[in-house]
This record gives structure tokens, sequence and C-alpha cells, in this order.
């Protein structure tokens, strides 16, 4: 494993060729290149209906493939069109294929904690759960690391919350944003008042131990 300075886990961008970073695609867009890393899922925001049974054989096809280190980003969004009840069932699926899969799930979660942790608490995963882009209040962020959760901070992030995250349950991440990776981790160790090497070195060792177990 090639493991840069910055450790990006959950990015769109792919035109970038040079350090580690785990490009996010659907499972139709599943293309893997050389030395490339990737998160396949199916995010809320494309449910219209139920998923057709040949996504979910892709997605599965695709969880196989050894580039591929994580399931998702998968979803809860009350912002989302999609009625939650078919959000938690796409949901449930892509935790069970991460399961089966022995890899992270990679969650978008917006306006709806409680669905997420009833449904940690129903399937009782062994694998760990990361919540993407989190912007939420340190509060929330608490009662999330208790219940097992790793948080991943990108571009836009509270403060307070970042200060008080264990380094051991934090990653750091581009999103959608084009932000340089490297911006938002002098950003991140700017708030904790932590030396740059000690963040980086903290999310390298969190990166070995979730995606390279």
């Amino acid at each position: 494993m090639f493991m840069n300075d910055y450790p990006d886990i959950h990015t769109h961008r792919d035109m970038e060729t040079d350090g580690f970073r785990i490009i996010n695609c659907s499972p139709d867009a599943f293309a893997p290149r050389p030395e490339h890393w990737y998160s396949v899922g199916v995010h809320p925001w494309s449910l219209r209906d139920d998923v057709p049974q040949e996504v979910w054989e892709r997605l599965q096809a695709a969880v196989a493939h050894s580039q591929v280190l994580a399931v998702g980003e998968a979803g809860l969004d009350k912002l989302a069109d999609a009625p939650m009840t078919l959000q938690e069932t796409a949901f449930i699926h892509q935790a069970k294929i991460a399961d089966a899969a022995g890899k992270p799930l990679v969650v978008h979660l917006v306006k709806a904690t409680e669905s997420l942790l009833r449904l940690k608490k129903e399937l009782k995963p062994r694998v760990p759960w990361i919540i993407h882009g989190f912007r939420g209040k340190a509060q929330l962020a608490g009662e999330l690391l208790r219940h097992g959760f790793y948080l991943s901070f990108g571009a836009k992030f509270q403060a307070e919350t970042v200060r008080s995250v264990l380094l051991s349950r934090l990653f750091i991440e581009t999103d959608e944003s084009h932000a340089p990776v490297a911006g938002i981790y002098e950003k991140v160790a700017s708030v904790r008042q932590i030396p740059l090497a000690d963040l980086c070195e903290a999310v390298r060792i969190n990166v070995q131990s979730v995606f390279f177990h």
C-alpha cells in the first residue's frame, strides 16, 4: 500500500494519480484503474424506486474487487427525494453487503441520526461504520462516537467538534470540495493545536487499521 502524507478517505475526484485517496463511485461507474482505491455504493440521492437487482449484482461484484476498500456511500437523508422506507431498505442491503465482505461502510447522514442508531442496533455490524463529511455539533459527535462510529471531516466542519473527537476515531476527506486535502489537514491541526505531522500519522494509523486490517 502506498500512503502519502495526507490520506483522503472519501473523494469524488479521480484525476490525480499521486497519493492515497479512496475514490467514491456508483456500481455503474466502477471502472478501476491501476493503483487506485475505491468505495462503491448506492447513494440515497440516486434512489427513485426500488433498486434493480442488476445494480445490486454489480455492487456485489465491485465490492469483491481487491481495489475496493469500502461499501458506500450508503445513506439516510431526510432532505433527499426518496422516501425513508426506500432509503432504509437500500441502506440495510448495503450494510449487509459490507458485513459479508468484511469491508467498512461509508455513511451519508443528514437529519436522520435516530434512524441510523436504530439500524446499527438492529444490524449489529462487525465492520466499522464511518460517517463522512461530518458537520454536526460536538454533542452529536460524542453520541455517535459512543455508538462506535468513526467520523470523517471535510473542508467544512465545526471547530469545537473537531477538537472533541478522539484522534483514533478521526478521518479526513475532500468529498466534492476542490480544496487541497493538505489544506484540510492543516486547518484541522491548527484547530486542534497539534503538530500537523501528529495528525497525519494518526489518520494513517486509522486508515491502516480500518481499511487494511
